[in-house]
């Protein structure tokens, strides 16, 4: 949760990197409250206006952190719009969140793991 809630304190933060840990349980947690979000308009009769609020509230936390995810592996964030392209762009863009950090970069220095991966 702290990584979701982490990417919100950035919402307009285009700089720096995001780990694949941070990028994937950031899409993990806005993925479950998106759902819970269509519960609700469904409990109450919303058709939808919760969960789009929702979507429309999360624009640009969702690509700024991706945007630091691709700096990660030292591609600039406009890599994003590939995704314009169907199926094809999704592909590519699915490769570059789960594709390794590179080391230091111009984006900034490599991030560490957090202890709790480490252990495992």
């Amino acid at each position: 949760m702290g990584y979701f809630t982490d990417a919100l304190n950035k919402y307009a933060d285009f700089t720096g990197r995001a780990t694949r840990q941070q990028y994937w349980l950031f899409i993990l947690f806005y993925i479950i409250f998106y759902v819970l979000c269509l519960v609700v308009d469904v409990v109450i009769g919303t058709n939808g206006i919760v969960s789009m609020l929702y979507g429309l509230g999360m624009l640009i936390p969702t690509l700024s952190v991706a945007a630091r995810r691709l700096h990660d592996t030292d591609r600039t964030g406009w890599w994003q719009l590939i995704s314009i392209i169907p199926l094809i762009g999704f592909l590519v863009l699915l490769f570059f969140y789960c594709s390794r950090g590179t080391g230091d970069n111009k984006y900034g220095p490599a991030l560490q793991p957090t202890k709790a991966i480490q252990s495992m």
